[in-house]
């Protein structure tokens, strides 16, 4: 099984919508990458994954990516750096540890979805959604090998 069907059809539209909604609270824009595996140190992948799909580009410098390599068991959440400027340390501490009980659970959808909506209402504190607010990355779960 590739890791395009990992997870369903209608899965994949849960964690697509759970973007949608909470981007519709903040001007951050929340990407989802997933793999089968991860044979680097998980953030150095997760940083790799951010500039290939070009997240360092938004015009706030607000773009948080969920990366999740599903057979190695591992995932980071890396935010940009008009994020990481703002925020206190361990902003990301209670929505990991969220969604990792969820995955232990092997239960990714709701990990994500949680993790997603989670980070959309921390992120809308510092980066409000403006009237002028343009969807500046897409909201489709990105894959690799």
């Amino acid at each position: 099984m590739g890791i395009k069907t990992f997870l369903s059809k209608e899965q994949q539209e849960a964690i697509v919508q759970a973007i949608v909604d909470a981007e519709n609270a903040t001007s951050g824009e929340i990407r989802v990458h997933m793999e089968s595996s991860c044979k680097i140190d998980v953030l150095d992948r997760a940083t790799q994954i951010f500039k290939k799909l070009r997240m360092h580009k938004t015009e706030l410098r607000n773009g948080a990516l969920i990366y999740l390599a599903v057979k190695d068991r591992k995932f980071a959440i890396l935010g940009d750096a008009g994020i990481n400027a703002k925020v206190p340390d361990g902003f990301w501490d209670e929505i990991k540890a969220v969604m990792a009980s969820n995955f232990k659970k092997d239960d990714f959808v709701t990990g994500l979805t949680v993790g997603i909506h989670m980070i959309g209402e921390k992120l809308k504190t510092y980066f409000p959604l403006m009237d002028d607010d343009e969807n500046e990355l897409s909201n489709e779960i990105s894959f690799g090998a």
